[in-house]
């Protein structure tokens, strides 16, 4: 099965950090029961990631509209887009390590999505909406399934005020399940590392991680 494992912390090479814990920890695992596959890495704060502004996407796409030429620079913009693109739909488990930045997901991961988000692609827009409202319906239907390694200094499980501010894994939840059809997504928490212990923050972890890792891959 072809994983695609993207790391979206900025400090990507920092081990420190928990989101990438929990991503060589997922690594291990990995490598411990497919020793003939590889991984794909795709280090978000290490790449050219296209964004939707000006001289980017946003011309890009206006042009094509419009059935104007792209400058050389432009196409050279479009194409690292669509290796994106085609990188994503290769591989059918998408795992991504992401901390949780300002209560959201970090700026480069949202840069990336925008490159994978695209009508006709990864979801398509239908002529009639459904009776419910929803005027889209996803492409990735066969056997697409991500998982989520996730990171925050404080704990948004617990049922208090912090879990009305969980907004970054239930706006990827929505956009891989219910935009681009993903038929699972799962997440694994590192939560209060502002101010647990390693020890108490990775016990939990390492209770649901054995369960999530064989639903991942079933």
């Amino acid at each position: 099965m072809k994983t695609l494992l993207i790391n979206a912390h900025p400090d990507y090479e920092n081990t420190a950090h928990y989101s990438l814990k929990l991503m060589n920890l997922f690594q291990e695992k990995f490598y411990a029961h497919y020793p003939q596959e590889k991984l794909t890495l795709l280090n978000l704060y290490d790449t050219t990631i296209p964004s939707i502004e000006e001289g980017q996407l946003l011309t890009i796409w206006d042009k094509e509209l419009q059935k104007i030429p792209l400058s050389l620079e432009e196409n050279k913009i479009k194409q690292l887009s669509l290796t994106l693109l085609n990188q994503f739909k290769n591989h059918h488990r998408i795992v991504i390590a992401s901390p949780l930045h300002n209560f959201n997901i970090p700026s480069r991961l949202k840069d990336y999505l925008d490159n994978i988000l695209i009508a006709r692609e990864t979801f398509k827009y239908l002529d009639i909406p459904e009776e419910n409202g929803k005027a889209s319906i996803g492409l990735m239907t066969n056997d697409y399934k991500m998982l989520l390694l996730y990171a925050s200094g404080s704990i948004y499980t617990n049922n208090d005020f912090y879990e009305k501010m969980d907004f970054a894994p239930k706006y990827l939840t929505a956009m891989f399940q219910e935009v681009m059809g993903f038929s699972d997504v799962e997440v694994l928490r590192a939560e209060g590392t502002a101010f647990l212990s390693e020890k108490e923050i990775m016990a939990p972890v390492n209770k649901q991680f054995n369960e999530i890792f064989q639903t991942f891959y079933a």
